[in-house]
């Protein structure tokens, strides 16, 4: 048996879709029991709403230690894929809480039911930078983590969740960490990372300087269970993160796929301030922000990221982006399609 959380999610379900379809048990733990319509959505997408029938959810909650390691009880696998994703700082404690905590509960269960193998969900975020002189920022899995360097809070929590980890694997957990950059696949256009797409389909003007990495999320699935069954994958960690590329040509080729007008007017660092300066102020209001500092600055800065060590440890191909593009906005969950 399987265990798996943040099963709702985009990496989550798309993890227990391949799971299922590959003969394995899987108990899944869920929050949200709306959330859980966008697995079966997911499911039909696939044409597979057979398999959807078979994962065993449990009602828990991360932070619920008792009922956490009841449901874990009995599975050999853990794959440890929640977490809460914000870059408000009002929202710091309790991600911080969900992201560490959660994360050690997860592994104290593991270590207390003698879970045969672990796999955590980390982030790019948890991962440290190094700068060249034109202040682009390249990252590889053994760069190490500065404090004193300037980090969000999300990228905070999911250090901190990583070395509860690696605390775990002190005590005797045999697992592996990998690291995803931004990912991309069929979900609904509401949740995660998966927004871009709904905010260039209402016609983004605006873009910026910045670079990022994009993964499929079948890629990360692959990854994931890859390395799980590669026994000399434990006890690292691995970057998985896809294609580098600029803002501007990843919107290019979303608005192209879905035959839409690119954002087309550049966005320096004083608009950017701006934009988060004014988004903070309607939030007062509204309760809502859609630009922080964090992702103001995080669109000005370039990021290069290396997946060499994946690559070569499992021989790993990724995804052109182009068609994981295409496989995402066939794969609208919250289209007119799959409305009820």
């Amino acid at each position: 048996m399987v265990f798996v959380t943040g099963g709702t999610g985009l990496l989550g379900s798309h993890l227990i879709f391949s799971l299922l379809t590959s003969g394995e048990k899987v108990r899944a733990i869920y929050r949200d029991a709306s959330k859980i319509q966008h697995v079966s959505r997911l499911f039909e997408f696939y044409s597979s709403s057979h398999l959807f029938n078979e994962i065993e959810w449990v009602l828990c909650d991360v932070l619920d230690v008792v009922t956490l390691e009841l449901a874990m009880t009995g599975c050999n696998e853990v794959y440890h894929c929640a977490a809460k994703v914000s870059f408000l700082s009002k929202d710091f404690q309790s991600i911080l809480k969900i992201n560490r905590e959660g994360t050690a509960n997860v592994v104290n269960s593991a270590l207390a039911l003698s879970v045969e193998r672990f796999c955590y969900v980390s982030s790019t975020a948890a991962v440290g930078k190094t700068s060249d002189s034109s202040g682009s920022y390249y990252v590889i899995e053994t760069n190490k983590w500065i404090v004193t360097d300037p980090h969000s809070g999300y990228a905070i929590s999911k250090y901190v969740a990583e070395n509860e980890v690696w605390r775990g694997v002190e005590e005797g957990l045999n697992a592996v960490i990998i690291n995803p950059s931004v990912i991309i696949g069929p979900a609904s256009w509401n949740e995660s990372s998966m927004t871009i797409f709904r905010t260039l389909s209402k016609g983004l003007k605006f873009y910026t300087a910045g670079s990022n990495a994009f993964v499929d999320v079948r890629d990360v699935v692959k990854a994931m269970r890859t390395l799980m069954n590669t026994p000399t994958s434990f006890q690292q960690r691995y970057l998985c993160t896809g294609t580098n590329i600029s803002f501007l040509n990843l919107f290019q080729l979303i608005a192209k796929e879905m035959k839409i007008k690119p954002p087309y007017l550049f966005a320096g660092k004083i608009l950017s301030g701006f934009a988060w300066r004014v988004s903070s102020i309607i939030g007062w209001f509204t309760g809502k922000v859609s630009i922080t500092k964090d992702s103001a600055k995080s669109a000005q800065s370039n990021v290069v990221y290396d997946s060499s060590k994946l690559i070569s440890t499992l021989n790993f191909q990724f995804n052109s982006l182009e068609d994981t593009i295409q496989h995402a906005v066939v794969g609208r969950l919250d289209s007119k399609k799959f409305n009820d």
